[in-house]
């Protein structure tokens, strides 16, 4: 290789920070799309809750959830290996791509609608993509305070723990920003928002938005639980892979 283009070659840490970034941001984007769907899995048990007599039987969230947990878990290795400002830098982007996607799609919507009998419907097109615009906004609001969050959250217990201890400052930081954007998301899409575009649908009162927000934070709370060992298979795999080491905790 010629010195003019080695000067352009990535090294072995950007090469994976470039993979890191492209993964989070096709989660967030994948998790954006396809939240309009809910799914429900019913329990072989049921529990009962405080704020409603009926027991809890199943489980019923967005199809976000297939991927968004994920956004997390990757925020929380790129703070770990490239510091809190690399961790930033992610979410900004992730941003950045979302609002072009939003853009995308009403430009879509726009678009003049050939009438043919292998063109997809414009009705259900709308349905999908149109419905779906005040989630996706506070889908993205969530996210971000959501991130910036799990950032401050994970830094801070990485230094008071002084790097020991990968479960609590994973685990932990996920917990605390799954709080915030659960209620975020639940208070833009179904209160705030359909004050803001009354097209929307009826204003939720505030009482059954905790409600809403806090059953989908018991399902993000499970998640983030049952995937704190992915966090230690991609400190290996960082570290053993790639010859990465932890920053120190008082580092940026």
């Amino acid at each position: 290789m010629s010195k003019a283009l080695a000067q352009y070659e990535l090294s072995v840490p950007q090469r994976l920070y470039l993979w890191l970034a492209c993964f989070f941001c096709a989660c967030l984007l994948i998790a954006d799309l396809v939240g309009i769907k809910l799914f429900t899995i019913p329990l072989p048990f049921s529990f009962p809750v405080p704020w409603q007599t009926e027991r809890i039987d199943a489980i019923t969230h967005t199809c976000g959830m297939l991927t968004f947990p994920v956004t997390f878990l990757l925020t929380d290795l790129i703070n770990e290996y490239y510091g809190k400002k690399g961790a930033r830098r992610v979410t900004w982007i992730g941003l950045v791509m979302g609002i072009f996607v939003f853009g995308v799609m009403n430009l879509a919507q726009a678009m003049p609608y050939l009438k043919a009998d292998y063109n997809v419907k414009q009705e259900a097109f709308d349905a999908v993509f149109g419905s779906a615009k005040i989630m996706y906004v506070s889908s993205l609001l969530a996210y971000l305070a959501g991130q910036f969050c799990d950032i401050a959250a994970f830094s801070v217990i990485k230094r008071f723990t002084g790097g020991r201890m990968i479960w609590l400052r994973a685990t932990g930081s996920t917990v605390i920003s799954q709080l915030i954007d659960s209620f975020v998301v639940t208070y833009f899409a179904f209160h705030l928002g359909r004050r803001i575009f009354t097209d929307a649908g009826p204003v939720v009162p505030f009482v059954e938005i905790l409600k809403i927000a806090l059953t989908g934070y018991l399902l993000k709370f499970a998640i983030a639980v049952a995937i704190t060992p992915l966090i230690y298979a991609g400190h290996n795999i960082m570290h053993r892979w790639f010859g990465l080491t932890p920053l120190p905790p008082d580092m940026k």
